[in-house]
């Protein structure tokens, strides 16, 4: 089971990798303006915010890889990347889309029950 837990944390961290890229790197392309729905407009004057958005998911991508690399010694500190990706994903959900809830917070809510859980 510990397997499947490591399996859904490292999900959940590539899922940030993937916030990163889309933000830092594609959010005035093609695909950023169609994913998040904006105006090239839009995108080139939040450009800053969106890579500033980005590094932070990239943190947290980091911080999950950090606990997943410890093994059991990591448990605390994928205990807090989990909560932290919650708490984003609660207020991203609460400020932005709803959607952010089932994509952002919803994995990474099962992730940490399942490890709280089975500890």
């Amino acid at each position: 089971m510990n397997t499947v837990i490591n399996l859904l944390i490292a999900l959940v961290a590539l899922l940030h990798v993937y916030f990163l890229v889309l933000e830092m790197f594609l959010w005035d392309k093609p695909f950023g303006l169609k994913t998040f729905r904006l105006t090239p407009e839009f995108a080139s004057a939040s450009k800053a915010l969106a890579a500033n958005q980005g590094l932070y998911n990239g943190f947290l991508a980091a911080g999950l890889a950090w606990g997943l690399c410890l093994g059991v010694e990591g448990f605390s500190i994928k205990v807090f990347f989990l909560a932290c990706v919650i708490v984003a994903g609660i207020f991203g959900a609460l400020t932005v889309s709803r959607k952010i809830l089932f994509i952002q917070a919803l994995p990474a809510a099962i992730a940490l029950g399942l490890l709280l859980a089975l500890r």
